[in-house]
């Protein structure tokens, strides 16, 4: 099927205005994510904006009939590749939108998948009630997307990933049709929990249409205490005493090196709660942060803690502009391993002549190993992923995991084999023929390749996402 042949089909399965030709003016932003600072773009035979659900569906009976790829897109906010194309179509559901409707009787709220984050917890918070899950990309990433990736954030040492607050998901499936997952209850084992299947499945297996998500009473106070230190051993020392403390913060954050501004080390806790309450566990963690830090902050104005946690959120961006470029890993070990992991940070960047530092949530292990680069110099680029690949071996060797919120997408997929079993691999791979038997959802993204002797017959390319008789794109 020639181009042109596949925008006309389309137009006429959607609606011309839901369709855009892979090559058009207005494609160009569809084709790459946040790893366009470090090079990484893709392209696509056509851009589809699908106005409802409905328009989800019929996407995927058109792939699915003329065998087309499909890459699901959200925000445009990974830092995996996951929603870069590479051919086939381009399916974004940022035109899914709508008012999150609360519940506030129930503590829930539905929402379309098209909603960023910010909107969804400021919807929340109009009720009184709180949608804990805090991405740095808040005002950008959609929440079918956070889903899709499992996303985290500061606060998810209290409160838990993406995937805690869903109750329920609307998600096309090949060939074509819409399925509800959930039942809208808190517990539910009335048969397999393909709802769970589908969080952090990035687009591979389902596309995310709409959610219902469960909500929490808002806390009343917000109390963070940073704490400076000398050195990473002093800073990690004072993260294993809040452990021990007995507090339970709601956020327990480590900045390291340029990332903690002018270096040394940084721990961020904060106590939430009723006011009594939050005051007693803030007492707790100052208690603990005291021994060996040369500093101590404890800012209580809503003012304070709000320019706080601009500063929290904008230190991707800030890194970013050092050099023009990063490349950021979020790997994760046991918190007992924390420190030997930020040491061996900066140990790989100084192998491979690049400025290295890491920030990231110290409660669960998950470092932000961040390499700064010149995003015009291929050479320093590679440099860079020749140190990425050194920090999922790092990860592997400390009984850790290689991303804890960003995700496998493409660039973390070589990896996956070094972490997963055979046995696993497999597994995985009979779930993704169940539900996308002709591997046409999200190609190459997530789930490690399989040898090619494990289905006589199958290519590389069919293996790698775990089915014989792979895509073939029909444009």
């Amino acid at each position: 099927m020639s181009q042109a042949a596949l925008i006309r089909d389309l137009g006429r399965a959607l609606g011309p205005q839901c369709v855009l030709a892979g090559d058009a003016p207005g494609a160009r932003a569809y084709l790459a994510d946040a790893t366009a600072s470090r090079g990484v773009s893709g392209h696509a035979d056509a851009v589809l904006l699908p106005a409802d659900a409905a328009g989800v569906a019929a996407a995927l009976a058109f792939a699915d009939a003329h065998d087309i790829p499909v890459t699901p897109r959200g925000g445009g906010s990974g830092y995996a590749a996951g929603a870069v194309p590479h051919g086939g179509l381009l399916l974004s559901v940022e035109r899914l939108t709508g008012a999150p409707q609360v519940a506030p009787e129930r503590w829930s709220l539905r929402t379309p998948a098209g909603v960023t984050t910010a909107t969804v917890r400021r919807r929340a918070a109009e009720s009184g009630l709180l949608y804990p899950p805090d991405p740095g990309s808040l005002e950008q990433c959609l929440i079918g997307g956070n889903i899709a990736t499992n996303a985290g954030g500061p606060h998810t040492f209290k409160y838990g990933v993406t995937g805690r607050w869903v109750r329920a998901l609307t998600v096309a499936v090949m060939p074509g049709r819409l399925v509800e997952l959930g039942h809208g209850v808190s517990k539910d084992v009335s048969g397999l929990d393909l709802r769970s299947l589908m969080i952090g499945s990035e687009g591979t297996l389902g596309i995310i249409c709409a959610a219902e998500l469960a909500l929490v009473p808002a806390p009343e106070v917000r109390l963070p205490v940073l704490a400076r230190y000398p050195d990473t051993a002093s800073g990690c020392a004072a993260i294993g005493a809040v452990l021990a403390s007995g507090a339970i913060p709601a956020a327990l954050e480590y900045l390291d090196g340029a990332a903690a501004g002018d270096g040394g080390f940084v721990v961020l806790a904060e106590a939430d709660g009723a006011p009594a309450a939050a005051a007693e566990q803030a007492a707790r963690l100052r208690e603990a942060l005291t021994p060996g830090a040369t500093s101590l902050q404890a800012p209580s104005t809503r003012a304070e803690i709000s320019a706080l946690w601009r500063w929290r959120e904008g230190l991707s961006l800030a890194i970013t502009a050092r050099r023009g470029g990063k490349l950021s890993e979020d790997i994760v070990v046991p918190v007992t391993r924390l420190e030997a992991a930020i040491d061996a940070v900066g140990e790989i960047g100084a192998r491979h002549g690049l400025e290295a530092c890491s920030w990231g949530h110290a409660g669960d292990g998950n470092l932000h190993a961040t390499f700064l680069i010149d995003r015009d110099d291929p050479t320093e680029i590679r440099r860079a992923e020749a140190a990425a690949e050194e920090l999922f071996d790092l990860a592997v060797a400390l009984d850790g995991s290689l991303s804890g919120e960003h995700g496998i997408g493409t660039l973390k997929r070589g990896a996956a084999a070094r972490l997963l079993t055979p046995e696993v691999i497999a597994l995985q791979a009979a779930v993704k023929a169940a539900l996308d038997p002709k591997g046409l959802l999200n190609p190459g993204k997530k789930l490690p390749a399989r040898p090619v002797s494990a289905h006589a017959g199958a290519s590389p390319t069919q293996m790698a996402d775990g089915v014989a008789g792979g895509p073939t794109s029909g444009a």
